[in-house]
Order: structure tokens, then sequence, then C-alpha cells
């Protein structure tokens, strides 16, 4: 079995576009043939530790769904599950939801509508179908604007000449809504800068449209990573973590949906797969459902975002120093390390274990052992599909695009989880002098921890294993090296979230008056006119913005808003003010909070520039606070 791997290897090694050199000191980035050899070494430890297992697990069941199911499913996760069935009447939030989508979103959306309409159909369910053609007719109607205020894309076609190198357009698209100018104008995006303004799919869509997509090709083979780049946005740059619960749940259903419109538009197919449910340990720390274990840990640990034994095991590994020679890629002794897995399921919440007698490969092989023994892989049973398939994508910008809108589709707790361990993968990279394990080293080691997820029936892995390596070591490699990129919500997304809680607001507001008497509604229209009337009409004077600080001295300020003014001099203006309580917050804590208007909460990233956050959000309130309070 060993020399089948590696005849095949070699084959592969065939196929790397700059010639495999077998030189380890050759280019950081290349996919080598020695390199490959560390993930077959893996795979080989894998199985070894797998073959002495203590408890054969059973296989996760992956489910092939059946037709419509898929789609039917899709709408629900995209929170659009009243377009069809029984619910299919009130769909008038869908309606706020469907009118801010892109023309590309519109499009999935459709695609997948009609296919659960004709299964229906099929099967003869006494629903109410709506047409397709009927639920966009709506928004349609309305001025034949799309979300961004601009007209309606359909019109554009590979005559328009002004185009970079994205794909994106000149004055067509853009989703500031007080934005006069396009921010294309002022900012030409450059081949490495991550254009998160104009929707992913958009972008695919126009670069196929012009000839200067074709000269951008390159996808998974090629073996240098470019180095992207967010360019600057006045507005600030959103993370993971920086919304409230709300608003995330529009992010998911906007990741979703433009994420299927990206794969649609490059003919790549999206399924997501589906686990059939399974008995699983319901305590310990190996091999039990990453919700449950937080939910254990965070009765020893009250707020704990990630798995206790994880953050131990990596403590453990960078105490002993990360300049290790073949940290990761040296495996511990299987032995040793099956019964220290049972030591530590018997000693580890009662303190009683003793990690002195733990040595660091030992760690690093526990640290890989609890990802695989997850019962559910890291990245999910429903996207571990979409995560390989990001290889398969035509350019390595579209592949990061991808991988951004993956990562915002995970649980929370995978999610946190996962960058905890890029982070430390990155930490391992940093000392790569001295430990010899560089980004591709790391990857090669880390994709089959990741991506041979033993829930799939090793019999399909076994076969895909070579298709998929140099592949999955790829992707790996994107998310270790792009960490901080990916999570970073794209600002189309943002404007779209602020675009819905406009349009719901003003549909609230509708509804209310016309519950209210008519001397009441007269009353409301004024109150209406007031909320609605541009900044420079407020009753605040022009420009000045009141931000409170409830957990400071000085509890509140009014600020006169510049051009250069940023958030974090709004921060320091008020820290400076000597005070009792101020020591008790973290400076490094402490944020301007963006509440209300058309957003639910956000917090800002201190070179947000406030003038240009006002003029999108005058009815917002601006409150300064502690992340964690």
């Amino acid at each position: 079995r060993r020399s089948g791997q590696y005849t095949m290897n070699h084959d592969h090694s065939k196929k790397t576009p700059d010639g495999a050199s077998i030189d380890r000191s050759g280019s950081q980035d290349s996919l080598d043939e020695l390199s490959m050899d560390d993930y077959w070494k893996e795979l080989e430890n894998i199985h070894e530790t797998r073959g002495n297992n203590h408890e054969e697990r059973v296989a996760l069941v992956v489910k092939e769904p059946d037709e419509g199911e898929l789609e039917e499913e899709w709408l629900k996760e995209a929170g659009l599950s009243n377009l069809f069935g029984e619910s299919s009447g009130d769909s008038l939030e869908s309606v706020v939801f469907l009118s801010t989508l892109t023309r590309t979103q519109k499009a999935a959306v459709e695609k997948r509508v009609e296919t659960v309409t004709q299964t229906m159909r099929k099967k003869n369910k006494h629903h109410q179908i709506p047409d397709v053609r009927d639920i966009f007719k709506l928004q349609n109607d309305s001025k034949g604007k799309v979300c961004d205020g601009s007209e309606p894309s359909t019109v554009r076609t590979s005559e328009n000449k002004n185009e970079t190198q994205d794909g994106t357009k000149g004055p067509k698209f853009s989703l500031g809504t007080d934005e006069r100018k396009s921010p294309l104008e002022d900012m030409p995006f450059s081949d490495t800068d991550i254009n998160l303004e104009i929707p992913f799919a958009e972008q695919a869509a126009n670069l196929k449209d012009s000839s200067v997509g074709k000269m951008c090709k390159g996808g998974g083979g090629d073996t240098l990573l470019p180095n992207f780049r967010l360019p600057k946005d006045k507005t600030g740059t959103t993370k993971i973590g920086d919304l409230a619960p709300q608003d995330m749940k529009k992010v998911y259903s906007l990741a979703l949906i433009e994420l299927t419109a990206l794969y649609d538009i490059l003919g790549t197919e999206f399924k997501q797969q589906k686990a059939v449910k399974s008995k699983t340990k319901d305590s310990g720390l190996f091999g039990v459902p990453l919700p449950v274990l937080l939910e254990q840990d965070q009765k020893k640990v009250p707020g704990t975002k990630i798995p206790l034994i994880f953050q131990k095991l990596i403590v453990q590994i960078e105490e002993a120093t990360l300049e290790t020679e073949g940290l990761l890629r040296i495996p511990g002794v299987a032995t040793r390390v099956k019964s220290l897995c049972q030591e530590l399921e018997a000693k580890f919440y009662d303190g009683t274990f003793n990690w002195e007698n733990v040595k660091q490969h030992d760690a690093a092989s526990l640290l890989k052992l609890f990802i695989r023994e997850l019962p559910q892989p890291l990245l999910t049973v429903e996207y571990l599909k979409a995560f390989q398939d990001v290889q398969n994508l035509p350019t390595k910008k579209q592949q990061l695009q991808a991988l951004n809108l993956l990562v915002l589709l995970l649980p929370e707790a995978n999610r946190d989880t996962l960058k905890v361990l890029l982070e430390f993968l990155q930490r391992v990279i940093d000392h790569r002098d001295k430990n010899k394990m560089t980004l591709k080293n790391v990857a090669m080691v880390m994709a089959p921890n990741l991506f041979t997820f033993h829930g799939f029936g090793s019999k399909s892995i076994e076969q895909n294993e070579f298709v998929m390596a140099a592949g999955t070591a790829n992707v790996m490699r994107f998310m270790i090296q792009y960490q901080k990129l990916l999570w970073t919500i794209p600002k189309f997304i943002v404007n779209q979230v602020r675009k819905q809680n406009t349009e719901r607001q003003k549909k609230e507001k509708k509804d209310k008056a016309m519950k209210k008497l008519l001397k009441k509604m007269a009353y409301d229209r004024e109150k209406h006119e007031k909320q609605e009337k541009t900044p420079n009409d407020a009753d605040v004077p022009q420009g000045v913005i009141r931000v409170q600080a409830p957990h400071l001295s000085k509890v509140s300020m009014a600020i006169q808003l510049t051009e250069e003014l940023k958030a974090g001099d709004i921060v320091a203006r008020f820290l400076s003010q000597k005070s009792g309580n101020v020591q008790a917050l973290k400076k490094e804590e402490v944020f301007l909070y963006e509440i209300g208007g058309n957003i639910g909460e956000r917090c800002l990233d201190h070179d947000t520039y406030m003038k240009d956050l006002y003029q999108l959000n005058p009815n917002a309130e601006w409150v300064i606070k502690s992340k964690h309070s």
C-alpha cells in the first residue's frame, strides 16, 4: 500500500507546474515532491492511530438528498422558507430581504425556487406554489432599481469598456447608500487588492463577460501565493464578532446566497452535505461534539468559546518552545498518545492530570487527534465538501473570496476554534528558520487532519485521496496565509444588512401608523419625517454627534465631526479623562460602537472615519464600551 502511494505520488509530482524540484530549500511555496511526502506520512500516522483506536466509532452517514430536497433545505438556510409551502402567504419579511439582493444573488434564489416548485408540482403537494416571476415582480416594479439604488444590472454587457482587472465597472455598481461617486473611481483596485465593496459574484460575472478575465486565470496549480490585501475602508473594517447576533443572522443568509451565486457563475456545483444524526458521546474530551464540549467547559470557565482541552494542548506545545525541528510533522509515540488520551479523559477536569509527563510531539499528536475525533468535522459536514471544492475555482482571488464566505457560514464554535488553530499554526511557521516547518509543510501535515473525515466512509476517501491531497493542502495554505482577510465581513454584505434594516423599519413604521387613529397618524408622520430628515436639518448642531460612555467617568460628550476624526480619537478623548473605573476596563478592549439606525450594533475599528460613517448611518447612537461588557 505504501509503495502504491508513492507511485501515485510520483505521478502527482509530474503535474506540479514548477517541475517539482526535490530540494527542500527551494521556493517556500512550491508543492514539491518531498512536501507531498509529508502529506502521505501524516495520512499513514492517522491510519496507524485509527487502527489501534480504543473504540472504532460509527462512521457518520452522509445522506444523498432527493430531488428538490437540497434546494428546499438551501432556501430554509437562507431564511427564505416562506417562499414555498404552507407559509408562502406571509412573505413580507422575504420581500424586504429579496429587495436588497443583487442581480446574481436573485438569479441564485430564482434557480432554487424553480427547482423546488417543479418538484412540488411533480409530487402534487397541494401547497400554494408561487411563480418565481411573481416573487421577484414585487421588487422589479419598484422603479426597477436594485439594492444599491443603481440601475438594474441586467443592462450590463461586455460592451462596457471601463473595467478594472476585477471585472468591476466604473459608475454602474456602487453599494454605498450615500456615495455619489462610485468607490471605483477614486481607488483603482489592483490585482492583489481584495475588493469588498462589490459583491464577489458580480465581480465574477463581469470578469466572465470581459476579455480581461482570461489573463488572470490560474487555479490551485501555480504555487506562489499573491500578497493579497484589503484596501482601507473609511467607514471601518467589520470583523466577525463586531456585529450583534440579529445582524449576524442576516450576514449568514447573505453569505450563503452570495457563495451560491459565485459558484453558479463559475460553473462549480455547490452542494451542502447533510449528516444523518448518529449517536455521539455526551461527555468526555475526544470524540465529543463541539457544542456539547463547550457547554461542559462553560460550567468550569463561564464564557469560554474554545474547548479547554484544545487551549491547554496549544499552551503545552508552545511552552516547550516552537523552535523544535519537525514540530507537528514528527508524530508522538502511538501507544503513549493512546494512554495519554485515556488518562486525560479520566483526569483532565478534576485537575489531577500531570502535564509534566507530556512530551511536545505527543501534545501535537493529541491536538491533531482532537480535531480528527470530532464526531462532525471542524469545517462541518455541510461545508467540508465546499471547502475542498474551493481549489476548483478559476482564480486565486475567487478562491479567497469563496473561503471568506465559507468562514462566515461556519457555526460560531467551529469558527472560533478554527481561528485559534490557524493563529497557532501561523506562530509555528513564524519559527520556520529553526523548526523547518514552512507554510507549505504545515499545510501538508494539517490538511489530512482537517479534510479526510472518517465520517464520509473511508472508501470514497481512499479513492479520491490522490486527487484531493494537493488540493486540500492548497486550501489549507490559503486558510493559514490569509486568515486575517477571512475573518472580515465584506462591506457589500454589511451594506445589504443596513439596507434590510432600513427597509424593515420603513415597513414597521407604516404598519404602526395604519393602526393608530387619524389624529395619532398625523403626529406620527411628523415624527417620522423628523427622523427621516437628512443629517443637515437634524436638531443636533450640524456635524456634531453625542457620544455616550456609561462605564466611564465622563458619561457623555458632544463631538464635532471633522474629515480626519477617527473612532480611536474619540475613545482616546474619553480615556484621557482620568477616572477611578477606567482602570477596571482594559484599554485595548474599549471601543466605540455604532448602535441602531440601519444596523443592530457594530463595534468600530479605531481607524473608522466618523464623518463618513455618520453619513452612512445618521440615525445611529454612539456608545463607548468594553468589547466584553
